[in-house]
């Protein structure tokens, strides 16, 4: 046979073909793609259309197990409690040893109030899967919750040694949260050591660890932590604000003004300038110091109560007292500030050295009217 007779049947099907414009495709190959649709789609935050793409999906393969979880976390997701219980419920019934479905119901039942049922079914999910760190945070919250501190420590620790590394900060975070809070600071120092031994070196742990070594009053430890933190979170300024407080404790002039130069390259704060006005003052370089200040008062913001205190100190020492007692008397007016006894006192001291009878009348009675016991204090 020629090859062009042999070519006329193969002709013959793509002539057919182009003649049925609609492609036949398969239901089960349909419903998987709904299926990878609809999770596209709550992935990508649009709620309303995964669920619609997922009930088109349970018309094709009405008994598909994979559809109640799927529809289960859409709605979790949309904040639809009741409706997401019963679709893992519901997925439960198809697949009893799914431990995720148990960590949602758990989840479903602790956010209700239901604690004892939340437990059993989280207690659950563990014993299917040891490594479930949502299940084990969510018995930490409860463990929490009910008072049960040492508990709720105990579960974060576990969250923290089998969720995914991206993670772990947090959960180990928790955990030391709750150290600090009970005024354990060796524990917790003792797990950052451990824990940032072990890989888990994100900013805000090193950070927290520098803290916890400045508090055991390990100095050049606290500096190596902080400077590790800045290396990696480089839009943090106040990292490198720390290094140079820490080497001014320590007469480290030179370290310290290099510190706190690296901080104003990230940003320009007037509290890194009156750290170092007040650093020149230490070194009897007063012509720099008064260079900081100019700075300081260019820079400074007006909203955070720790600078303008610490500039108005500065203003005293450079005989500005006016200054100082405009910022004080502004700042003890907010009234936010209103039970800040010590920022009271401080302004009414000054306002008395400088025979400000109104400004100190003003603090004296914000005293009174948050601590009663203190107002003798008051000039």
């Amino acid at each position: 046979m020629s090859s062009r007779l042999r070519a006329l049947p193969l002709l013959a099907l793509l002539a057919a073909a182009a003649c049925d414009d609609t492609p036949k495709i398969d239901p089960k190959d349909r419903a998987e793609g709904l299926y990878l649709k609809g999770n596209a789609e709550y992935l990508q935050g649009d709620f309303e259309q995964a669920i619609a793409s997922f009930n088109e999906m349970k018309q094709l393969v009405p008994s598909d197990p994979r559809l109640p979880a799927a529809v289960g976390e859409v709605y979790l997701s949309m904040g639809k409690l009741d409706e997401a219980l019963a679709e893992f419920q519901a997925a439960l019934l198809l697949d009893s040893k799914r431990s995720t479905t148990w960590s949602r119901i758990g989840f479903i039942q602790a956010q209700t109030g239901k604690d004892e049922e939340a437990q059993a079914s989280l207690r659950k999910a563990i014993g299917l899967h040891a490594k479930d760190f949502n299940a084990l945070e969510q018995l930490a919250e409860i463990h929490l919750k009910r008072g049960e501190r040492e508990e709720a420590l105990r579960h974060f620790k576990l969250a923290a040694e089998v969720c995914p590394d991206r993670l772990k900060p947090d959960y180990v975070l928790r955990a030391v949260e709750l150290l600090q809070e009970d005024s354990r600071h060796a524990e917790a120092l003792a797990l950052l050591q451990t824990s940032v031994e072990q890989g888990v070196r994100a900013p805000e742990v090193l950070a927290v660890l520098g803290d916890e070594q400045v508090r055991a009053g390990k100095k050049d430890e606290a500096v190596a932590a902080y400077r590790e933190a800045a290396t990696k979170a480089p839009k943090d300024p106040a990292l490198w604000e720390l290094v140079g407080r820490i080497y001014a404790s320590q007469g480290k002039a030179e370290d310290a003004l290099a510190a706190f130069r690296e901080s104003l390259k990230v940003k320009d704060r007037a509290l890194v300038h009156v750290a170092m006005a007040q650093l020149h003052l230490s070194q009897k370089d007063r012509k720099a110091a008064e260079e900081e200040l100019s700075k300081a008062l260019e820079t400074v913001s007006g909203t955070d109560v720790r600078e303008l205190l610490e500039l108005s100190e500065l203003l005293v020492t450079f005989e500005r007292k006016p200054d100082a007692l405009r910022i004080l008397s502004n700042l003890a007016a907010e009234p936010d500030n209103a039970t800040n006894v010590e920022l009271q006192l401080r302004t009414a001291r000054l306002a008395r050295e400088l025979k400000d009878t109104e400004t100190v009348k003003a603090a004296c009675t914000r005293i009174s009217g948050t601590d009663g016991g203190r107002a003798s204090a008051c000039p």
